[in-house]
Order: structure tokens, then C-alpha cells, then sequence
């Protein structure tokens, strides 16, 4: 399996808005607006910046009651496998493809979609609301497969790929100053 991270060339990989003041990740999101209004980044809403907060606070205490190791306050952003959609949020986009085998696997967590929408969307699908480990993950792609593969295009809902949250910084400085392949 490989965890890939997505991102703006000219920003680089694991710039993360949460590391920021709510004041400056409100002004990143603005800027981004204003320099880049095509991208997927530019048609966050004005409320995100509060409500990835609030996400990453339900992804931490789900993480903690499953005994994940947080070496982060925030996570940094990965997918299980590329998504082709997420390489259409950026102007020159650039992405890292990492083997999972890097990571302390006990540092991860994931959310089948997207986190946000995985608490915001209320259906009866299975996997909506909850947070996994590596073991438990790989059971539910066992069962439903990547969403990327049958939802690339949003029709059956929100899940276009299987979001990872990585909650240490030990392999991903390894990529800080890493140029990606290009999208």
C-alpha cells in the first residue's frame, strides 16, 4: 500500500493550515482565494478553518480512545493510493508517494472519505462517523474497496478516497523539501 500527499508545486508538501493561528490559516485560505481562484482550496467555504478545527478535535479524541501514539496535535493530510480528483484541487500540482512501511503504523489513523464529511454527512452507510486503524482499515477496503476506484466523480456520495491522518512528523520531514512527481 502507498500513502500519497497532494499539493501546491509552489507551496511544497505537509504545508498544514492547522499548524497556524486560526487568524493565519483564515488568511492562507483568503490569499489562496484571491492568487488561485480555480483551485478546490479557493471554494472552502469562511467557515472552515472552525470547522476543520473541530474535526481534527473529533479525529483526536477517536484516535486516543483506540490508543493511537499522537506526536502531533494536528495530523497531516495523506490517501490510501492517488485519487485523481484530489490531483485537480491544484493550479501545478505535485504529489509524494509514500510506501505505508515508512510509518510507525501505530501514528495513523483513517477516515473512509474525506474526515470532514465522514462526521457531517448523516446516512446509514457503515463506515460513516467512525475513525480507523491501520488492521481495521484493511478490513473495510476488503469489503468496499477504494473510493476512488467507484466514486472517483462524487456520484454515490462524498467518500472519493480514503483520507490518512498522520500524527507524527518522523517520516514526513524525510519529504519537507521533496519536489513530488508532477500531477
Amino acid at each position: 500500500m502507498y500513502l500519497y500527499h497532494c499539493f501546491e508545486k509552489s507551496i511544497g508538501p505537509f504545508r498544514n493550515l492547522s499548524d497556524l493561528s486560526v487568524e493565519e490559516a483564515k488568511e492562507v485560505v483568503r490569499r489562496v482565494k484571491e492568487e488561485r481562484p480555480g483551485t478546490q482550496c479557493a471554494s472552502r467555504h469562511d467557515k472552515y478553518v472552525e470547522y476543520r478545527r473541530n474535526c481534527e478535535n473529533i479525529l483526536r479524541t477517536e484516535f486516543a480512545k483506540k490508543g493511537g501514539k499522537m506526536d502531533r496535535f494536528v495530523p497531516h493530510y495523506m490517501t490510501v493510493e492517488l485519487s485523481p480528483w484530489m490531483t485537480t484541487w491544484f493550479e501545478d500540482g505535485d504529489y509524494l508517494k509514500i510506501p505505508v512501511e515508512e510509518f510507525d503504523l501505530s501514528t495513523l489513523s483513517f477516515t473512509y472519505g474525506d474526515s470532514m464529511p465522514n462526521w457531517g454527512v448523516k446516512d446509514d452507510k457503515e463506515y460513516r462517523g467512525k475513525l480507523y486503524t491501520y488492521e481495521e482499515i484493511l478490513k473495510v477496503i476488503e469489503k468496499y474497496g477504494l473510493p476512488q476506484d467507484w466514486n472517483d466523480d462524487g456520484k454515490y456520495g462524498p467518500e472519493r478516497y480514503i483520507e490518512v491522518q498522520v500524527w507524527s512528523d518522523e517520516t514526513v520531514k524525510k519529504y519537507m523539501n521533496y519536489g513530488g512527481e508532477k500531477i
